[in-house]
């Protein structure tokens, strides 16, 4: 049985990306800040007879959880085959450039850039134990350099110095990770799960979280013939899937 690893997992997209992959038979390590909250969620799966799936406690701005976690899960099994880098926060405060403070863009940068990378190189030996590794690193299509230039972008208006650069940044480790591990069975790829109501924007949103989540376990579950070091967004490019950096 295929192992999968998500953070942020008790509620919204990244519950519904465990939800998906433990129909498709995977076993789940559902990591969630707030073991309580995780229970929960698990209780929520096993009501339905989903019952391959556990809580892993990790809070991916707090280096020591991601320790223990590894310590954890390393007692559990020796191998992981995906890990879904899904945790993140937006940021408190206002986000524009002018007056956001860099106490604020530090705080986020340390979940959804630093978090993601501690996490990432605390798991990578599973995951290189695993005959097929997959990463996705959860992004957002208001990343993308170019079209945040394009004053024709539907999104054009939607600027922070925060939580975007933040998920640039992402990206670019994305491109670094899968460059030098592009000679391994490793498929490292960021995935925008789109505009999706959440409480992560007040339900604003117009994308569902079952589409959102079914766009990261495509990536999570892509063959050896799949993409590495790729940028995805339904919503910044709904043809072919590709957006651009």
């Amino acid at each position: 049985m295929k192992t999968a690893l998500i953070t942020g997992a008790n509620k919204s997209i990244g519950f519904e990306v465990a939800q998906q992959l433990l129909q498709a038979g995977y076993y789940v390590y559902l990591g969630s800040r707030d073991s309580e909250k995780g229970e929960q969620a698990v209780a929520k799966f096993k009501s339905q007879g989903l019952d391959q799936v556990e809580v892993i406690q990790i809070d991916v701005s707090n280096s020591a959880t991601i320790h223990t976690a590894r310590v954890e899960l390393g007692n559990k099994i020796t191998s992981l085959d995906v890990l879904i880098n899904n945790a993140g926060i937006r940021g408190e405060g206002d986000p524009s450039a002018s007056f956001i403070t860099p106490k604020a863009i530090r705080d986020v940068f340390n979940t959804n850039f630093f978090g993601t990378i501690e996490m990432t190189q605390a798991f990578l030996d599973l995951l290189r134990a695993s005959d097929a590794p997959r990463i996705v690193n959860v992004t957002s299509g208001l990343t993308s350099l170019t079209l945040h230039s394009d004053p024709n972008w539907k999104y054009y208006k939607f600027k922070g110095a925060a939580y975007g650069p933040s998920k640039t940044a992402l990206n670019a480790y994305t491109i670094a990770l899968a460059f030098e591990l592009r000679d391994t069975p490793f498929k490292i790829n960021a995935v925008d799960p789109g505009y999706t109501a959440t409480d992560f924007n007040q339900h604003q949103g117009t994308g569902t979280v079952e589409d959102a989540a079914a766009r990261i376990v495509k990536y999570a579950t892509i063959g050896q013939d799949g993409p590495t070091g790729g940028f995805f967004s339904d919503d910044n490019n709904p043809e072919t899937g590709v957006s651009p950096w």
